[in-house]
């Protein structure tokens, strides 16, 4: 079952994402972090949440949880072994669990390095990653609580998907990211072809993601990285980057 996305604006620049399986009107969020712009959203698509589904423990992820599930009666899933620091769950789950919204079936993903306990959300048929802070278009995470090694091969595992998939993460840092990326990857003409694309987005107000991951195979230099210490490298670099 295809699912209809949208990326909610909140906070700074952060997104929620919005998913609805069209064929019964089930919706859901993905790490909701401020109440009134989500209510507008989901009123808007006819005022219905059944789920929440949550990446990773952050405060800008998963601050309005319980104020939407207690408004409109959601069932929260996030990562078991996070349970202990996200909002209470009612349905933990592990790598490889699945999860469904209406007819539409997806399977979690741990992909530890942003945080230890970080997971994401694969639907195969749309198909989608909702991949919290791990990837970014043109980046990945810093590493507060993983290393370079678990975020590497997190990574690996989201690379290994279909290049139709559309990357769907939690940040608005696309053109932030493409600075760095052209300035170690400058011959790449896929990346200046796609630098130029986010800054016409942004210029006319619009979003950056979702983005086909075939697209960030090409372009995100983390995912270019061929190994452990070629990441780490560049991660140093880009945490030093202005």
């Amino acid at each position: 079952m295809v699912l209809a996305i949208r990326p909610v604006p909140i906070l700074t620049d952060n997104y929620a994402w919005l998913l609805r399986d069209e064929e019964s009107g089930a919706t859901a969020l993905v790490d909701p972090a401020e109440e009134a712009p989500l209510v507008a959203a989901v009123e808007a698509a006819g005022g219905r949440l059944d789920q929440i589904f949550l990446t990773h423990h952050h405060a800008d992820h998963v601050a309005a949880t319980d104020a939407l599930r207690k408004r409109y009666g959601a069932i929260v899933t996030g990562a078991a072994a996070d349970a202990y620091r996200l909002p209470m769950l009612d349905q933990a789950v592990d790598d490889g669990d699945g999860v469904t919204l209406g007819g539409a079936i997806g399977t979690v993903m741990e992909t530890p390095g942003h945080t230890r306990g970080h997971i994401a959300y694969y639907f195969p048929l749309t198909p989608a990653l909702f991949c919290g802070d791990t990837l970014f278009s043109l980046g990945c995470g810093r590493l507060f609580e993983g290393t370079s090694e678990e975020m590497f091969h997190s990574l690996r595992r989201i690379a290994a998907l279909p290049d139709a998939t559309l990357v769907c993460c939690g940040h608005e840092y696309t053109q932030s990211n493409a600075r760095f990326a052209l300035a170690v990857d400058p011959d790449n003409a896929a990346l200046r072809e796609r630098a130029a694309e986010i800054d016409n987005l942004r210029a006319e107000g619009r979003p950056t993601v979702p983005v086909r991951l075939g697209v960030e195979k090409r372009t995100n230099p983390f995912l270019r990285a061929p190994d452990v210490a070629a990441f780490a490298r560049l991660r140093r670099e880009k945490d030093g980057f202005s």
